[in-house]
């Protein structure tokens, strides 16, 4: 049975959301001196290696939360249709079926997070000029997609744009303390 468009975005919303936001802080965290000015100069390794590292690290943490979400569930209702076993509908074709899904989620995190590292920091390589720029940009795309995320989630544009923006500050330092790169 093929998933509905809308049922398709449903399922991947919320790892995209999480690999994009991942990967815009992973970007301002791991690159922050090089973003300020600090350190060694914004340019394809760097965007490559950054948004290596967050492809991996939400692909990891991505298929575990959702795999270990799924298998909770069907724990679960192996409890409430008091089956002998609690794991026993894990071990079924359902249990592959969430295996899948997670895989699929965690796919779309590890995409969306590279994206979301590397971009910034391959048009800083692009395009040459102060790293700064590259920094306001980040932040301007966290604002961005805190005003699109309240737009579907009937919030308030302007106070999600901002907190997201808060954010991407408050990792920036947080990075430009730690001196990674």
């Amino acid at each position: 049975m093929t998933p509905s468009p809308g049922e398709a975005i449903q399922r991947v919303r919320l790892p995209v959301v999480l690999g994009l936001t991942d990967g815009l802080l992973n970007a301002l965290t791991l690159a922050a001196g090089s973003l300020a000015g600090s350190g060694t100069p914004v340019g394809w390794g760097l965007a490559g290696r950054v948004g290596g590292a967050a492809l991996v690290t939400a692909a990891f943490t991505v298929m575990v939360a959702d795999y270990a979400e799924r298998r909770a569930h069907l724990v679960h209702v192996s409890r409430e249709l008091s089956l002998s076993e609690s794991g026993r509908m894990a071990a079924t074709r359902l249990g592959r079926l969430a295996l899948l899904r997670s895989y699929a989620a965690a796919l779309a995190a590890c995409v969306s997070s590279f994206v979301g590292a590397a971009l910034p920091l391959a048009l800083g390589a692009v395009f040459p000029g102060p790293s700064w720029i590259v920094l306001a940009l980040a932040i301007l795309a966290l604002s961005v997609l805190g005003a699109t995320l309240a737009r579907f989630l009937a919030g308030q544009p302007a106070i999600w744009a901002l907190a997201m923006a808060v954010g991407g500050v408050a990792t920036t330092w947080i990075g430009i303390r730690l001196r990674i790169a």
